[in-house]
């Protein structure tokens, strides 16, 4: 079974940072494209990064590019999200995700909350 678990999300004041973490089990992570994606309060899930199995190729959201970056270690089953200058629009529950086996995978997800 596919398990992805999120940590690292909590309550910072706005222009703070935060680093998510992502620890995969249940499939040969380095294979596997990963990504981000996000879900606020009343909207649906929102798209924010994503990384190649590799790790040498990211892409971004533009309203988060120069202030996130995404990363990844093989070795460790883990991927990670640092985020800096955090905007309240940041608030949301971060997802990482994958697709496996042609399904969509992701995990409980981490609360960031960017407030004052």
């Amino acid at each position: 079974e596919v398990q992805l678990v999120e940590s690292g999300g909590g309550l910072v004041q706005p222009g703070g940072s935060l680093r998510l973490s992502c620890t995969a089990s249940g499939l040969t992570f380095g294979n596997y494209d990963m990504s981000w994606v996000r879900q606020a309060p009343g909207k649906g899930p929102e798209w924010v990064s994503t990384i190649n199995s590799g790790g040498w190729s990211t892409y971004y959201k533009g309203s988060v590019k120069a202030r996130f970056t995404i990363s990844r270690d093989n070795a460790k089953n883990t991927l990670y999200l640092q985020m800096n200058s955090l905007k309240p629009e940041d608030t949301a529950v971060y997802y990482c995700t994958t697709t496996y086996r042609s399904s969509s995978v992701r995990g409980q997800g981490t609360q960031v909350t960017v407030s004052s």
